[in-house]
């Protein structure tokens, strides 16, 4: 299928550019004002300081923490300098409730929930919207330092009429954010532009240091909470210690709660072996964490529900596209078939089955798997079970 890039904002437009503080977003404000844009900065506010941590411990290494005080203060300092109007918009409410609560629901589930997908769906493409409405803010686009472009088909999708402006891969491959972005509807892409689709990393860097920018001196941030954080947000309710067995049931030591594994973990298990270990799967019914031998982590395939497809058009029958099923994963052949649940399945949706032409390892339920065809997402979904 053939696709048109859109047009990014051009002079006069009115552009809303979400500001982190580091140099992606930076140089983007910075780039469309120089085209003649009116741009207007927002920053999401996140920290509620109500997670037991050392303030003094983590300052720009994530986007939740106590270091966004800093950050704010950097992005109303670069809005004041190049003349922009700047607003911070509360989202701790719906950030707690969306990411927080939906992070640690998952991992007491024995899944590894992927958070930054999550709150690029319901706050920054979400919650943050809803503010600058609220703000009374007219603009002709929202645009991020996202390293991915929007598109739309030249045909309808599957047989429709439907056009949607639908996700396709940034010119740099190895920034490549479109897995992060791939739940954000269609009708929100719309008025969604990433200036630095076409960029390289090195040029944006290279620009922001030019300019002068202060961003361009800090180190790129983590995604989420730091690692030290951890225990502080899962201290709401007491871990539950069990066993650590192999595939035969054989225990082999025992866990501190769950939440605390993920599928292909290999370091911190607590056990002896003549062999590496790593976590094969996680029975949250009998709060077991299973081990075995590297080559037993390979999977043929998935399941998946709570798809999103582009359009909220679903294919008609089954297809072959290339599957992500993590961010740091490269993009696998696979075929995607309709999925007829037993009787003793629940899904939240309409189910998917995902055969991959090789095998992958460490499948992990909870993530997402999204799907490309010709670099252009045409949809994902949350991974339920490994097959």
């Amino acid at each position: 299928m053939k696709y048109i890039e859109q047009d990014l904002p051009k002079a006069g437009d009115t552009v809303v550019v979400g500001l982190s503080g580091g140099v992606d977003s930076t140089l983007t404000a910075l780039l469309l004002k120089n085209i003649g844009c009116h741009v207007i900065g927002v920053t999401m506010s996140l920290w509620d300081g109500k997670l037991d941590v050392d303030v003094n411990k983590t300052l720009h290494d994530s986007c939740y923490g106590p270091g966004e005080a800093q950050d704010i203060e950097q992005c109303r300092k670069f809005c004041e300098e190049q003349g922009f109007e700047y607003h911070v918009i509360d989202v701790k409410e719906a950030y707690h409730k969306e990411v927080l609560e939906y992070f640690k629901a998952e991992y007491r589930a024995g899944r590894t929930p992927n958070p930054c997908i999550r709150c690029n769906r319901y706050i920054k493409f979400g919650a943050l919207q809803l503010g600058i409405k609220q703000l009374d803010i007219d603009y002709d686009y929202f645009c991020t330092g996202h390293y991915a472009k929007i598109v739309r088909p030249v045909e309808g999708l599957y047989g429709t009429d439907v056009r949607p402006f639908m996700i396709s891969s940034a010119m740099d491959q190895s920034k490549d954010q479109t897995y992060f972005v791939y739940r954000v509807p269609s009708d929100v892409l719309e008025k969604v532009r990433f200036p630095l689709a076409n960029m390289e990393k090195k040029e944006v860097f290279r620009l922001a240091k030019e300019y002068g920018l202060a961003a361009a001196e800090r180190e790129e941030s983590q995604d989420f909470i730091p690692e030290e954080y951890f225990d502080a947000l899962f201290a709401d309710k007491p871990a539950v210690p069990g066993d650590i067995v192999d595939l035969d049931g054989k225990v082999l030591g025992k866990h501190r709660g769950i939440e605390h594994y993920t599928i292909g973990q290999r370091r911190g298990l607590g056990v002896s072996s003549s062999k590496p270990l790593y976590v094969h799967s996680i029975d949250p019914k009998n709060n077991l964490v299973v081990l075995a031998s590297n080559d037993d982590l390979n999977a043929d395939g998935l399941i998946a529900d709570e798809f999103v497809w582009p359009g909220n058009i679903e294919p008609k029958e089954s297809v072959e596209a290339f599957v992500k099923i993590r961010l740091a994963s490269k993009p696998v052949p696979a075929v995607i078939s309709l999925y007829e649940p037993k009787n003793d399945e629940s899904f939240k949706g309409q189910p998917w089955k995902i055969a991959f032409q090789t095998p992958q390892r460490a499948v992990a339920p909870g993530q997402s798997v999204v799907m490309y065809k010709d670099n252009v997402i045409i949809g994902g979904g949350i991974i339920s079970k490994t097959l």
